[in-house]
């Protein structure tokens, strides 16, 4: 499938393909991970190692280079007053810095939550914003109340500076609001 880019000038064309993570071989990985660094300036050469079971969206402009990626994965978000929540975590949305501003992960973003709205294992959907306002433009909503890590039968709260947004999905509880306590599970790497 093809989406053009909308909100800024020259527009990409990107041809989305999503795959899981044990259907990437070695050279999808490793342009994954190139992409990533380049958009990050980090080290992402565990990323497949701290996050197994992730989905990606793959974004190739018409010549099949990679130009933009985001992926998900299980985490299990626990708002204050509610169970625990299966929750779609999104994690590395990158586009390549020749290619930013042109719509590219817009595009990734609008195709992760078109796929994860669809599928009714998902609750609720997570991300912790590297630009919350990006993000809230295609229907994310940050999360003002406080946030702690659960481990080992505590919770560690959260820097204040750390951000999350959520997107309400189908099966997102009605009466959930974004003013109270959110946890996560403790994972390796980071914890938002």
């Amino acid at each position: 499938m093809a989406y053009i880019g909308t909100n800024a000038i020259p527009m990409t064309s990107v041809h989305l393909d999503v795959l899981p993570a044990d259907a990437l071989d070695v050279s999808k990985r490793a342009e994954i991970i190139a992409l990533c660094e380049s958009a990050y300036g980090e080290d992402f050469t565990r990323w497949f190692d701290e996050l197994p079971g992730s989905t990606h969206v793959l974004a190739r402009n018409d010549d099949g280079v990679l130009v933009s990626h985001a992926a998900w994965v299980t985490r299990w978000l626990q708002p204050a007053d509610h169970p625990v929540l299966r929750t779609a975590y999104v994690e590395a949305v990158a586009t390549a810095p020749a290619h930013q501003g042109r719509g590219c992960a817009t595009a990734v973003l609008q195709r992760v939550g078109d796929v994860i709205r669809t599928e009714p294992m998902w609750e609720l959907a997570a991300l912790s914003p590297s630009d919350a306002g990006f993000y809230a433009r295609l229907g994310w909503e940050l999360w003002h109340g406080p946030l702690a890590i659960r481990r080992d039968g505590r919770l560690e709260p959260t820097p204040e500076d750390e951000q999350v947004m959520i997107l309400r999905l189908p099966r997102t509880p009605a009466t959930l609001v974004t003013t109270v306590l959110l946890t996560a599970e403790w994972r390796v790497g980071e914890l938002w």
